[in-house]
């Protein structure tokens, strides 16, 4: 079982991610920019992404949450094309082939997935009304 580290947070229930089927998306700050980023289940672990094809920084997915192709095998990028492998982020075709998806480090714990931030990737956090 994988080590979770000290500063990942929980982003939602196992259980949300079906095999190859919708996304979760969270929100994000990219660049301490607002983003949006997604985790999905791929040939049986998760895996996550910001929200951004490679080719030019839009959102990718068709409806919220659906990136997958209609085979179910391919990430794709509903305004460019841009295709892109789930296991690693690669684009393998479109305008962007050979460059990649910026990755999300995610574990999967105890029926639970945690995403960790980075130096490029951190957490919303909302002021608290006092």
């Amino acid at each position: 079982m994988p080590d979770l580290p000290d500063a990942a947070l929980p982003l939602c229930a196992s259980t949300e991610l079906a095999e190859s089927g919708k996304a979760h998306v969270f929100d994000v700050l990219l660049w301490r920019r607002p983003a949006r980023a997604f985790a999905l289940r791929f040939e049986g672990r998760v895996v996550a992404y910001l929200n951004r094809c490679a080719h030019v920084p839009t959102e990718m997915d068709w409806r919220p949450g659906e990136f997958l192709d209609d085979e179910r095998r391919f990430i794709v990028c509903s305004m460019h094309g841009a295709v892109y492998e789930p296991t690693n982020g690669r684009c393998i075709a479109g305008p962007c082939a050979g460059a990649r998806l910026m990755p999300v480090d995610v574990v999967e714990r105890d029926g639970q997935v945690y995403w960790t931030p980075s130096a490029d990737i951190r957490p919303v956090v909302f002021d608290n009304p006092a």
